[in-house]
């Protein structure tokens, strides 16, 4: 093919070329190699032998840098998009919604208007010191003022306050967030406190709380507890949608060892229900003291003020007295540990049980002491501690009861007591299993520590 064949094809491609020739120059990319080539068509194009050997290339057109971009133009015509700004406000002691809304930009009339709509779905004076809270602005541009477009704030890790503004104003709303429930194991020696020991074994201070509250009834952590004692814990810990921890929840099973001596408890919930900390034989953790802690006895005198019958002088009677025939087994009002065992003036014979940090109860006039009472000995409620009798300052066989809040004596007829559950027949059963699944469950995540399992 000569040069003179080549020019009608030449002219075609100038004519195309030349139609942007002032914006683009044409350049041929190599699409093997990627690099540049300047060049014109190929001129063998005729020749199938010489096409053959040839690389394919393309064009790319190249706009010259001295001439104007029309794309670039267009887009930079478009306005720039609204900027958010976000603020987060931490709530110091005395502060108020609508100062600290005023602090952050806001007129005084557009912040009263977001406090009167934030009310409608939380009551800002139950914004506590501590938590944060998170606004978020927009702006035109930079030289515009800042608008309020949204406010967010948790209560708490399980609900979430949110504002909004709306083409008519703001709107307020809060929600309530998906938790789910983890269970997580914790185990410890106790050198000191039970309290110090499960802060160094990573048990939340909520956990922990309740923990301390659920064996109120059992041990008092004043004098109970020994070096060398142990806890093993397991407890729910809610996690939000984003797998963060936001609050605990129940303790499923704990169990304190008192020198030697373990104390199991569970939680338990009825087919009504009702759920409570209960121990292996499914009786709650939160003890009742009994009122009457003998049986078929009379009640022989009250509590309060009294002619006494020896004295003949009135006199502040600080218990209770209840008639019954000598030697009637007298009962252990609620689990405990021995106080006192012998004689005490003229309470005669007596026996005091230390039930908690907070109450005791009091037996006196006795005839004799039950077997093995004796002081720093736990017992049970319902179990023997004496026998009716008439010993010390007393005119005949009764016993004398007493309940002692914080070392004080108080009326054992009025004073309030938590009502325990007592678990029975089918509920049992279940509870029973209840014990096995925590039992693996605890095993899984814990390896080698045993669940007490003494169900009955």
């Amino acid at each position: 093919m000569t040069l003179r064949g080549f020019l009608p094809l030449a002219i075609i491609t100038a004519t195309v070329i030349g139609a942007g020739a002032a914006l683009f120059d044409a350049v041929h990319i190599d699409e093997i190699g990627g690099e540049p080539t300047f060049s014109l068509a190929p001129m063998s194009l005729g020749n199938p032998a010489a096409a053959a050997t040839l690389q394919t290339r393309r064009f790319e057109y190249v706009r010259r840098d001295t001439e104007q971009d029309p794309v670039a133009d267009a887009v930079a015509s478009i306005p720039p998009l609204p900027t958010s700004i976000f603020k987060t406000i931490v709530v110091k002691p005395g502060n108020t919604l609508s100062g600290l809304l005023i602090n952050a930009g806001l007129s005084r009339i557009e912040a009263a208007t977001v406090v009167e709509v934030f009310s409608d779905a939380f009551d800002p004076k139950r914004i506590r010191a501590g938590q944060e809270i998170n606004l978020e602005f927009f702006a035109e541009s930079e030289s515009d003022s800042e608008r309020l477009i949204g406010l967010e704030y948790e209560p708490t890790g399980r609900d979430l306050v949110s504002l909004e503004r709306t083409t008519d104003g703001f709107t307020a709303a809060r929600e309530e967030k998906v938790l789910t429930a983890e269970a997580r194991p914790a185990s410890g020696t106790i050198d000191d406190s039970l309290y110090m020991a499960g802060v160094r074994a990573g048990l939340p201070v909520p956990v922990l709380i309740n923990l301390i509250h659920a064996y109120s009834w059992d041990v008092d952590f004043q004098r109970d507890i020994r070096k060398g004692d142990a806890f093993n814990v397991l407890y729910e810990s809610m996690q939000d949608p984003d797998g963060n921890t936001v609050a605990y929840g129940e303790i499923l099973y704990a169990e304190i060892n008192l020198s030697g001596t373990a104390l199991p408890i569970y939680r338990s919930t009825t087919t009504d229900g009702t759920s409570d900390s209960v121990d292996a034989k499914g009786r709650s953790a939160k003890k009742t003291l009994m009122r009457t802690p003998i049986d078929g006895a009379r009640l022989s005198s009250g509590f309060g003020n009294r002619k006494h019958p020896i004295s003949g002088f009135n006199k502040m009677h600080k218990g209770v007295d209840f008639a019954a025939p000598r030697g009637t087994p007298i009962y252990a009002a609620g689990d405990g540990v021995i106080d006192f065992a012998g004689r005490n003036g003229a309470y005669g014979k007596y026996v005091r049980i230390r039930h908690n940090g907070e109450y005791s109860t009091a037996y006196a006039h006795m005839k004799g002491i039950g077997k093995g009472i004796r002081k720093g000995k736990r017992v049970r409620q319902g179990q023997v501690v004496g026998y009716v009798g008439s010993t010390g300052r007393s005119t005949g066989p009764h016993l004398h009861y007493e309940i002692l809040k914080k070392k004080i004596q108080v009326n054992p007829m009025k004073v309030k007591m938590p009502s325990g559950l007592k678990l029975e027949g089918d509920e049992l059963v279940r509870f029973q299993d209840t014990v096995q699944a925590f039992a693996d469950q605890y095993a899984e995540l814990f390896g080698s520590r045993d669940v007490a399992q003494n169900t009955p």
